[in-house]
């Protein structure tokens, strides 16, 4: 049975709110910031085309405006998390594409230069398991000890089979290197994942889960696969049909996936967030709080935590 205390929330798994009001007694919020970096799936070094779930915008499509000093971006978005909560502190979240793939003295300077704004306590630094240099470790590891430091890396699946399919072009044995790097050097990782991926059956999404419960994560974001608009998975879907998980099928992985899960990795996401107009399919996913709501009850039906068959 799991030992987290859910006292001052109604979930049954340890999210990332929870987590942060603990820490800071606060609402942290997560400012994503887009600093028009590329990909090395997209720019030829590993592959080109991206992964085929990424839009023409590529990954972080809600960060920042591109075309804007990253102060400018910052500050509007500050604006807009100060009139929802006017005490919260900042997470930097450097999002859109890879954001350790790129000149490194730009990189820190940007990185360095987030730090010197009021209230913010933490750095995200999305990226990919193989566009992390040792020279860029290193940093890391002084980055880390300087303020509240994650580093995402997008893993989505442990199966080969669908890690080629997707044009993931990272191996499983890469994404574990970063880990052990990362791991190393006391720096958190926040892995993301994703269900619904073509032609995965649900017992290989609950193997990606317990893969990870058996390597040393600060935290998880689980995804809901959806269609974009002008991708190559939207050519796939046309071509082929393959299944999309339907909103029941998706609540019943996650509440399994977070009863395999040990209730010290915290939840940083539970579902998808698609923009209407980009989207093919599920359109059951542009009710977030429903789906939200939907597994809160559906672990009460369980009488179930996260952690319980960890």
């Amino acid at each position: 049975m799991s030992n987290f205390k859910y006292s001052d929330s109604n979930k049954r798994y340890h999210t990332l709110d929870y987590y942060y009001k603990k820490k800071y007694n606060t609402k942290v919020a997560k400012i994503s910031l887009n600093l028009g970096l590329t990909c090395p799936n997209k720019d030829g070094k590993v592959g080109f085309g991206g992964c085929i779930y990424c839009s023409k915008l590529g990954s972080g499509e809600f960060a920042g405006n591109k075309l804007l000093p990253i102060k400018e971006q910052f500050n509007s978005i500050k604006k807009i998390m100060l009139n929802k909560w006017p005490n919260c502190k900042f997470i930097a979240y450097f999002q859109a594409n890879t954001n350790t793939y790129g000149d490194l003295s730009f990189l820190i300077k940007n990185w360095e230069e987030v730090l010197t704004y009021d209230n913010v306590v933490g750095i995200n630094i999305s990226t990919r398991p193989d566009s992390i240099s040792k020279e860029c470790y290193d940093y890391l590891e002084k980055l880390n000890k300087k303020t509240d430091l994650v580093v995402e890396l997008g893993l989505q699946t442990i199966h080969d089979k669908t890690s080629k399919l997707i044009n993931r072009c990272c191996s499983l044995e890469c994404f574990n290197s970063a880990v052990e790097e990362l791991n190393k050097r006391n720096i958190k990782v926040l892995v993301h994942i994703i269900n619904g991926l073509p032609y995965e059956t649900k017992e290989e999404m609950l193997e990606t889960v317990k893969y990870l419960n058996n390597l040393n994560i600060w935290g998880i974001k689980i995804h809901m696969l959806h269609i974009l608009k002008d991708t190559a998975l939207e050519k796939m879907y046309e071509k082929e049909k393959f299944h999309v998980l339907s909103k029941e099928e998706y609540i019943d992985i996650v509440c399994d996936q977070l009863e395999y899960l040990k209730d010290t990795i915290v939840i940083n996401r539970i579902t998808g967030d698609p923009k209407i107009e980009d989207l093919i399919e599920p359109f059951w996913l542009t009710k977030k709080f429903c789906v939200l709501n939907d597994i809160d009850k559906e672990m009460v039906r369980r009488n179930s935590y996260q952690g319980i068959k960890a």
